[in-house]
């Protein structure tokens, strides 16, 4: 559960402000404060990045942390995705995994901060993914192979950029291209923000800029109804460029003797 009700409570009275004089500050009405104060409601993901800029907090500080007179801020680092991440949970109060299909991904961008529109989507849960926050999207189109569009990629929430690590696939969540499963060139940088590969080389590498990234998901799992078949029959042009290799290879063990 998160701490914004008695955080918004502390927060406002410590800066001498009423409800009404909050709100006003805000552009909101008094019985919203009211609500969020008495945890009968939150606030919507851009009104909760507003409160977080006024206290000069990040959001992840502002919902998690209890704040009080003996609290103090952690160093402010740039790699990491400091917001609040929208959750469900099952009867047992474990997490379930959402699954983002296809044609909700450019809903995503826009309610990945929304409760309520977190809980609109299907969810399922795996007994082998028990530890961890994970999230499930629909890929599309041929930029991956051998994986098939239409696959579903499991990922788990990458709280912090800095732990990515290279070569390995991930989903990334930007402003600018949506929802993509790509392979990571290098790991973070603040500066530039991540180099994206495809597998399928027929598509060029790109970068995603640091400040245009909203969510980065490990890669973890699969689910796909394509069942892999028999290897393909070679044709008369992989045949060539296996013969061109292998006169390549001898031609170098002959020219090392």
């Amino acid at each position: 559960m998160s701490n914004i009700a008695s955080n918004l409570k502390f927060l406002r009275k410590k800066k001498g402000l009423t409800q009404q004089q909050f709100a006003d500050v805000l552009e909101i009405k008094r019985a919203s404060v009211g609500a969020y104060e008495e945890d009968r409601a939150e606030p919507k993901y851009e009104l909760l990045r507003k409160i977080a800029q006024f206290y000069d907090l990040t959001m992840d500080e502002l919902a998690n942390d209890v704040i009080d007179e003996k609290w103090r801020p952690q160093p402010k680092s740039n790699a990491s995705n400091l917001r609040v991440l929208s959750i469900t949970v099952d009867g047992d109060e474990r997490e379930n995994i959402e699954l983002v299909p296809v044609k909700a991904s450019a809903g995503y961008l826009n309610g990945y901060g929304d409760p309520e529109y977190v809980a609109e989507l299907p969810k399922f849960s795996l007994p082998m993914f028990k530890q961890g926050t994970y999230r499930a999207f629909e890929i599309k189109g041929d930029s991956m192979l051998p994986l098939p569009s239409g696959s579903v990629i499991i990922g788990e929430y990458v709280e912090n950029w800095h732990d990515i690590k290279p070569n390995q696939t991930y989903i990334v969540v930007s402003k600018e291209d949506g929802v993509v499963y790509k392979r990571i060139a290098y790991k973070f940088k603040e500066e530039k923000g991540l180099k994206l590969v495809s597998d399928n080389k027929t598509y060029e590498p790109y970068w995603v800029s640091s400040e245009d990234i909203i969510e980065i998901w490990k890669a973890k799992a699969f689910i796909s109804t394509e069942l892999p078949g028999p290897s393909p029959e070679p044709t008369m042009e992989t045949l060539t460029s296996m013969m061109a290799q292998m006169q390549k290879t001898i031609k170098s063990v002959v020219d090392n003797k």
